[in-house]
């Protein structure tokens, strides 16, 4: 795999089938939110037996990291875009890290924000069923705030522990400065760095890789036209057992003979921005289904917001009649329900 291309979550099997990815079978070391890169190609340098992970939320230093590697010939690395929360809980199967390193995450320092923060409590739980015993874990801040936060969730996790003994140390002999780093030190603020371990403990909450199902559609019969749809549509909000759906904008397509519902699912922790096709067929039905736009996953969330789809055209055209449903379970009988 070239480093210069990046991955999103939705493009890649979920656990991620990280040896083929890389062509090889080896210890898996993650760096969340590389942010330069240069950490981040420090460590694929010193560490050449290993395959690396880069996981990063923003396009552009994505593309930037990219172009470092690839100019370095540093080939055992992958960059992953994506939530670290949503990258650990859908491609990383359990035990499958062999060290993380997170450098100076986002403290989000204004009043309120620091609920946004990255390393809690949650995290730590989720992060223990991701990484083998005795794997490192490496952490540095200089947000006095947030370090103390991460010590006091360091201190409570009974899936942690100190590397050295101590929560954290003031230096780090040896280390690579990062582009942030050498930026606090030259202004005065005191990083701290954070040695731990995954020890021996079991985690008690599972995280369970993120669920999908066969792809899902409903077909109706009846008199409804895709202009009147069209007309009719209003943005809404739907909610489901563990997330929701917000129905954006419609879209007519210049054929004339399907509608495009933009949407925006969020269900922990995978969170889809795709569209929704209503296509109507030359013997009067109406199909509803997944548009293949971009790299949309069938799950849970999706077969929520078809089948609320289906009940909302049901209510405003009542003639409607189900033909067919390919839905989950849960949500084979909500098209008689009316959202």
């Amino acid at each position: 795999m070239s480093p210069a291309i990046w991955s999103k979550i939705e493009q890649l099997s979920w656990p991620a089938d990280w040896p083929a990815l890389f062509g090889r079978d080896a210890p898996l070391l993650m760096e969340i939110g590389f942010g330069s890169g240069q950490y981040l190609i420090e460590l694929a340098g010193r560490r050449p037996e290993a395959n690396v992970i880069g996981v990063e939320i923003s396009v552009p230093a994505l593309r930037r990291a990219g172009r470092k590697l690839e100019r370095r010939g540093l080939n055992h690395v992958c960059l992953i875009q994506g939530d670290a929360n949503a990258v650990l809980r859908a491609l990383c199967a359990p035990g499958s890290l062999a060290a993380v390193v997170i450098n100076f995450p986002d403290p989000w320092p204004k009043l309120d924000h620091d609920a946004r923060r990255l390393i809690d409590n949650d995290f730590l739980c989720l992060l223990a069923t991701r990484m083998a015993a005795g794997a490192p874990l490496d952490i540095a801040t200089d947000h006095d705030d947030y370090a103390a936060q991460i010590a006091a969730a360091l201190a409570r996790s009974p899936t942690f522990e100190s590397r050295s003994g101590a929560t954290f140390a003031l230096e780090e002999p040896g280390r690579a400065p990062t582009k942030y780093e050498r930026v606090a030190l030259a202004e005065g603020r005191t990083p701290r760095y954070f040695a731990w371990r995954r020890n021996d403990a079991p985690a008690t909450t599972p995280f369970p890789i993120p669920e999908e199902y066969a792809m899902p559609h409903v077909v109706l019969r009846g008199p409804a036209d895709l202009t009147e749809i069209g007309r009719r549509f209003r943005p809404s909000v739907i909610l489901f057992d563990g997330g929701r759906v917000r129905f954006i904008e419609a879209y007519r397509a210049l054929g004339g003979d399907k509608l495009l519902i933009e949407t925006y699912i969020n269900e922990d922790p995978i969170r889809q921005r795709l569209g929704l096709e209503v296509r109507a067929r030359a013997n009067g039905e109406i199909v509803i289904g997944l548009a293949e736009v971009g790299f949309p996953r069938p799950t849970r969330g999706v077969h929520a917001a078809i089948a609320a789809l289906a009940n909302w055209l049901r209510a405003e055209f009542p003639a409607l009649i189900v033909v067919h449903s390919a839905l989950q379970e849960e949500y084979a009988h909500a098209q008689d329900e009316r959202y």
